[in-house]
């Protein structure tokens, strides 16, 4: 059986944990003190990073690479469109949300959701102007139509229903709006139809309760 290594709060653990349950993929979730990068965890992740995935032939690590695999591994139902231009595209959305949008916007989460000292009103500014730059490419291609890709759920819904309402309340608590709102980019009628489905509810209630567990 295939192990999930990460923290719920995590929104690419959440990414491959949707896809899992998407696909009614047995699997189990231990949860990994990320901070701690010991030589244990590095032996896994090398970077320390999660989450990771461990099968019976080892370990992989890097979200989307995880998405990839269990794809590979349980194709059914697909996450990606049979047609080679049309899963690229996929891809194509999946890296614009993950590695441009997400990755700017995270510069914000010290200050936004964990306590850290405001940002100084230049470091602001930089980030500012940075995170509207990925909201206003990734406006280009982000369908929402009804789902993330267009018509059919698929690995750019695992992404965007993770990283999208982290990218609007950062910026909200750091800027007094949000920037995806202000660009036109209206996700929450779509976080609330992704949310509806019993696999992102499964989701959502684990992040909850880990939320509230902590001390």
């Amino acid at each position: 059986m295939l192990t999930l290594h990460g923290s719920p709060i995590s929104n690419y653990h959440n990414k491959v944990k949707l896809a899992l349950l998407e696909k009614g993929v047995p699997f189990e979730e231990r949860l990994v003190n990320f901070r701690d990068k010991d030589e244990a965890l590095l032996a896994f992740s090398p970077m320390g990073k999660i989450p990771f995935l461990t099968a019976e032939q080892g370990c992989v690590a890097e979200s989307q690479v995880l998405l990839e695999y269990i794809e590979a591994t349980h194709p059914q139902p697909p996450l990606l469109p049979k047609d080679p231009f049309a899963a690229a595209k996929v891809r194509e959305l999946v890296t614009f949300l993950d590695w441009h949008l997400e990755m700017a916007a995270r510069q914000l989460y010290g200050v936004a959701f964990f306590g850290a000292a405001p940002l100084s009103e230049s470091n602001a500014a930089r980030i500012r102007k940075e995170v509207e730059q990925k909201i206003a490419g990734l406006k280009r291609i982000l369908k929402l139509a009804p789902y993330a890709a267009g018509d059919t759920f698929t690995m750019a819904d695992c992404s965007a229903f993770a990283d999208l309402p982290l990218v609007g309340m950062a910026t909200k608590a750091v800027y007094g709006e949000d920037l995806l709102l202000a660009a036109g980019i209206d996700y929450k009628p779509y976080v609330k139809f992704i949310g509806e489905r019993p696999a992102a509810q499964k989701v959502v209630a684990d992040r909850k309760a880990a939320m509230q567990a902590r001390p």
